[in-house]
């Protein structure tokens, strides 16, 4: 996962957050489809790739570069299996360049709503546009404002228990607050062992943008959409659908 906002947030730099980070984000139908998206490309660029699950899957037989600005994601990523095939850079997404050019890239996990105004989402959108191959496309995902999926993150909502490999049960939950002027959404993210009663906590902020919004702002980047999804499952993006998936090109 991510970038900007992620500069300070323990969630993603904070090596015993890190631990918790593949225990809830797993395999799961953006990976998948994405996988299957890749499967003609012989170049993947993964912005926000986080512990690596999906660059290191992708890395056999084509070349993979994972790009994220935090050095406990890659950490993690460089040890699984499969991580010594993939090139790893701790760069933030808005800034990062590079000489290479790919036939996709991705940015999963919903990285793009870490970036919280127009100004850095034009950023990162223009990263993609450096970056692409002729005929190269790219694909991220950012979650429908409209369906305002953030009232779920509630502890009475979101209470769960996590399996850790060395701690035992965790008991976690979340707790959110919604600005809807600027569509920003602050959560904490909590984690307490239930064997010795330590709690774990991040503080993380991400942006609900609408379609328009979005849709402007790659064609500032010089981008062009081919395909909204509205789902990972091929869904069309309508206003009750909870993605909004662009998958497009360079105009």
């Amino acid at each position: 996962m991510a970038l900007n906002e992620l500069d300070d947030d323990r969630l993603y730099h904070d090596p015993h957050l890190v631990d918790f980070y593949d225990l809830e984000n797993g395999w799961a139908p953006d990976t998948e489809y994405c996988r299957a998206l890749a499967a003609d490309a012989a170049s993947v660029l993964d912005l926000g790739c986080g512990t690596g699950l999906l660059a290191a899957a992708l890395a056999p037989g084509r070349m993979v570069m994972g790009v994220d600005p935090a050095g406990a994601m890659l950490d993690v990523a460089r040890a699984r299996d499969g991580g010594h095939l993939v090139s790893w850079v701790e760069a933030d997404a808005r800034s990062f360049r590079s000489d290479r050019r790919f036939d996709l890239i991705v940015m999963t996990g919903h990285a793009f709503q870490c970036f919280l105004d127009d100004a850095d989402q034009r950023a990162v959108l223009a990263t993609i546009a450096h970056h692409l191959a002729p005929g190269g496309r790219f694909i991220f995902d950012s979650r429908n404002p409209a369906v305002e999926e953030w009232r779920e993150w509630v502890p009475a909502e979101s209470r769960r228990t996590v399996l850790h490999p060395r701690f035992g049960a965790v008991e976690s939950w979340n707790d959110v607050t919604h600005d809807p002027a600027t569509g920003i959404v602050t959560y904490q993210t909590f984690y307490r062992i239930v064997s010795t009663g330590q709690t774990l906590s991040a503080d993380s902020r991400i942006r609900f943008a609408p379609r328009e919004v979005i849709a402007g702002n790659i064609a500032a980047a010089g981008l062009t959409v081919e395909r909204w999804l509205g789902d990972w499952q091929g869904g069309p993006c309508t206003e009750a659908a909870l993605e909004i998936i662009p998958i497009g090109r360079r105009a």
